[in-house]
């Protein structure tokens, strides 16, 4: 019996033979279970790195680590990057040009000046300033050379709370009380001689018109000229040829590029029908079409154009204390909306004891004052042409 039982379970001739001469294969290991293996070997365990459970596989080495931080090393270096080129140099670029501007003290608090009003209001002034010309730019601008300062031009830009802005030129020869002064041309309310200045100004032209001045902006010959040619000239139209040797100028009819010399000129000159209204009503046309290139694409997105631009118009503007590069930009942005241009109006031309001046028509004046002080848009009754 028992040697029946173990020829059942004695295995066949064929089977011994087969595998005597053929030993079991085994597949190749995978990476995984190479991993797995070394793991069991070192003493970790039986769960594989990642938990067996198709988490990462290790080789061991630290190269997948090492290429993972240095992936995150390079996405910090480019978003410190996009940071500096997008946030940091510009906000350093703002700080230095707004640090470059002039400031004087022009809008202080006086008993009896104007409330807040709706709106906002930028006095501009060209003043006849020859700081920063050389004998040899004044020759060739024929500015003369005249000590201290002048107004040689006085702009009003309002912008309305809701309508379209205006530029309003007001007439040197307007004449006004001037506190410490008397009754003048408002013109000598920024006399230094006659103890005037950028605050007496201001003072005067809000006390004989009910409106407040929320900024002050003023620029002399030289800053003028070489903002100007930073924007690389301003094309005009005049209808007529225009000739006046004192303010250097001659040129033809017709559209034409102007650069930084002819256009002060342009400016300047009183060689007219209308002498000073004609001058003020090109100084308004020009004043739009400067901005308007100042601030055009082709202008902010060339370099070689606005950086000169700022650096130019940063180092010769006067500003009030309170008033910063964000105001200037605000303004430029308020002219190229299209403004009215106007003037206030007139109502005569006497001659008085300090000669020929200007009086403001009460009727129309008033109605523009009016609008300007409930932050309205000028209605076009009150416009003079």
């Amino acid at each position: 019996m028992p040697e029946e039982i173990e020829r059942l379970y004695r295995p066949r001739g064929s089977e011994q033979r087969s595998g005597a001469s053929e030993p079991t294969r085994r597949l190749p290991r995978t990476p995984a279970e190479e991993a797995r293996e070394r793991h069991r070997a070192s003493g970790g365990g039986s769960r594989p790195p990642g938990g067996g459970r198709g988490g990462r596989v290790y080789d061991g080495s630290g190269r997948a680590r090492r290429d993972r931080e240095e992936r995150r090393r390079r996405r910090r270096r480019t978003w410190t990057i996009v940071l500096v080129l997008l946030v940091v140099l510009p906000a350093a670029f703002y700080l230095w040009a707004d640090s470059r501007l002039q400031r004087v003290e022009a809008l202080p608090d006086y008993e009896g000046r104007p409330d807040d009003q709706p709106g906002t209001t930028y006095m501009i002034v060209g003043s006849d300033s020859r700081e920063g010309l050389s004998d040899e730019d004044m020759n060739d601008l024929r500015t003369g050379r005249a000590e201290g300062k002048r107004t040689d031009t006085i702009m009003v830009l309002y912008v309305p709370d809701s309508g379209r802005p205006s530029i309003i030129s007001v007439p040197r020869d307007s004449y006004v009380p001037i506190p410490g002064i008397g009754e003048n041309k408002i013109n000598a309310a920024f006399s230094d001689a006659l103890g005037g200045g950028p605050a007496t100004l201001v003072q005067s032209f809000e006390q004989a018109s009910g409106v407040r001045v929320d900024h002050y902006v003023e620029i002399g010959f030289a800053g003028f000229v070489d903002i100007v040619d930073a924007v690389g000239g301003v094309e005009m139209c005049p209808e007529e040829p225009m000739s006046d040797p004192k303010a250097g100028l001659d040129i033809q009819a017709g559209c034409q590029e102007m650069d930084g010399a002819t256009a002060l000129g342009y400016v300047r000159t009183r060689a007219s029908a209308r002498a000073d209204l004609d001058r003020i009503q090109r100084q308004r046309e020009f004043f739009s079409a400067l901005v308007a290139k100042a601030t055009s694409p082709g202008t902010l997105l060339n370099p070689f154009r606005v950086v000169p631009l700022v650096t130019s118009g940063t180092a010769t503007f006067n500003v009030d204390e309170g008033d910063h590069l964000s105001d200037l930009a605000g303004m430029a942005l308020a002219m190229r909306e299209d403004p009215a241009t106007t003037a206030i109006p007139i109502g005569s031309t006497p001659t008085l004891a300090v000669g020929s001046v200007v009086l403001w028509d009460e009727a129309r004046s008033a109605e523009m004052f009016a609008a300007m002080q409930a932050g309205e848009e000028i209605p076009e009754s009150a416009m003079q042409e």
